[in-house]
């Protein structure tokens, strides 16, 4: 029987389908697509290659603190003398200054050891503070501090924030209205005043309820603090996608079928929110760094002596004139890894955004 010109037979679709050449269209998860995406983002890269490079020179601090500044982070050296390019130097002078002829003490004004750049042979890099204390190893444990309790914080927050707005948007009802209203009783105090007076409050007594036992001191303090400060930053808005998502098709079906709630919270509506908190997760660390910088200056984060790069710039306001390294130094790097967070953030938004087009090359 024979065919006409229009009509499409099997034989005509195998030739149609052999000239183009073995080419066949492959499917790419969301994530596949976010991996290619990334690394055309420079910018983005850039400023991941900043932040790595910060969280690697705060982590061998110990390194450099022990084999090359021989010091540690709160030894004091106000009376020591330090040879820089072969001369000796004072690495604080001035202050009240005794006298031999007169037998009496000068008051003269104090000067601290500016930075060195090397001509130390390593120590005091960046300069001494008003107790002798090498301001390059107090900055790098206060890395280390700032970075812990921003990193460790943000996890607590975005852990806690997800698994209540997962209950909220999943189950609905009297649930949601708790988890709203408690959102809401956080969300209604400024966070930097809510935050200041629980780690005043704290920072005094600790914390000893429920068998949990947390000294005045502890860098548990401001963790706690900031990440229950910002749990409806992260939780309102991932609570509100999740409640857009249960009315999809893939849920009712998944409900229709009979699925458990905790499962359709974890295999249905968790991952199709996990772009989001992972955006959520990097934004939130630079702003808890923040946070934790702004309480430590205020005397309710990292307490004295233990150094942070908040309390580092309270501890030098008082000299920025005579000895601006004091305040530039950590000031510097809380700039520069936050504006690293946030920029790497940005570029992670838009390689996770499902309507950015990317073209594949085989």
């Amino acid at each position: 029987m024979a065919e006409s010109a229009g009509d499409l037979t099997t034989d005509t679709a195998a030739l149609l389908a052999s000239e183009e050449h073995e080419v066949s269209i492959v499917g790419r998860s969301p994530w596949y697509l976010a991996w290619r995406r990334l690394p055309r983002n420079y910018g983005a890269l850039l400023t991941l290659l900043v932040f790595l490079f910060i969280v690697i020179c705060c982590s061998i601090a110990p390194v450099y603190a022990r084999h090359i500044a021989h010091t540690g982070p709160n030894a004091i050296h106000a009376d020591e003398q330090v040879r820089v390019s072969g001369k000796l130097t004072p690495v604080v002078s001035g202050g009240a200054v005794y006298n031999a002829k007169t037998n009496t003490f000068e008051v003269r004004r104090v000067h601290y050891l500016g930075p060195t750049w090397w001509h130390a042979n390593g120590r005091f890099v960046l300069g001494a503070d008003s107790l002798g204390r090498d301001v390059a190893v107090r900055l790098l444990y206060g890395g280390v501090n700032s970075l812990k309790i921003g990193i460790g914080s943000a996890l607590i927050c975005t852990l806690l924030a997800v698994l209540l707005a997962l209950l909220a948007g999943s189950y609905g009802g009297w649930i949601d209205w708790i988890v709203s209203r408690f959102f809401d009783l956080i969300w209604a105090f400024p966070v930097f005043l809510l935050a200041i007076a629980l780690g005043s409050a704290l920072q005094i007594n600790g914390f000893h309820h429920f068998g949990i036992n947390i000294e005045p001191g502890s860098l548990w303090i401001p963790t706690l603090v900031i990440s229950y400060v910002l749990i409806p930053y992260v939780g309102r808005p991932v609570r509100g996608q999740i409640m857009s998502l249960r009315e999809k098709e893939f849920v009712e079906a998944a409900i229709g079928q009979g699925a458990h709630p905790l499962r359709i919270m974890f295999s249905e509506l968790l991952p199709n929110v996990a772009s989001t908190i992972l955006v959520l997760f990097t934004l939130i660390i630079a702003n808890n760094i923040i946070t934790e910088a702004g309480l430590s200056f205020l005397g309710a984060g990292v307490r004295l002596p233990d150094p942070s790069w908040g309390n580092m710039i309270a501890s030098g306001q008082d000299q920025i004139q005579s000895a601006p390294w004091l305040t530039l130094a950590p000031g510097i790097a809380i700039v520069l890894t936050v504006l690293a967070l946030n920029v790497f953030g940005d570029g992670l938004r838009d390689a996770l955004d499902p309507r950015s087009k990317v073209r594949l090359e085989h």
